[in-house]
């Protein structure tokens, strides 16, 4: 699905999402990321949703963000009970949801000027 918002320039906003992909300002990702409104990480080494770990939540700490949205496939998943927890211990609000509502969640409060950190699965 192509986004379209107009906000300062910036920031980094996913346009466009789906099809094993994710677009974020001109840049076409084909695997997990990590986007902050003025950070992309492409080098995470996480897998899935799933599958993360203490290592792969470090990074998303590392943000500084105050809420991280995790967004991956079409139907709700949602983390496990340790990285809901290792988030609670970190008073770091979390969210898990699909890729779409993620994405639109996303550039909603990146274009508030939240301190927000989405790991995305495409």
């Amino acid at each position: 699905m192509r986004l379209v918002l107009d906000s300062p320039s910036h920031l980094n906003l996913v346009r466009q999402y789906g099809n094993g992909e994710i677009v974020v300002g001109e840049q076409h990702i084909a695997r997990p990321l990590i986007v902050t409104p003025l950070r992309l990480i492409l080098d995470w080494s996480a897998r899935s949703l799933e599958e993360l770990g203490p290592s792969e939540l470090e990074p998303l700490f590392a943000t500084g963000a105050e809420v991280v949205l995790l967004g991956a496939g079409e139907r709700q998943m949602f983390a496990s009970a340790a990285v809901r927890a290792s988030f609670r211990a970190r008073h770091v609000a979390l969210e898990c949801m699909t890729l779409g509502a993620a994405c639109r969640t996303y550039n909603i409060l990146a274009g508030e000027d939240r301190p927000v950190a989405a790991g995305l699965f495409p």
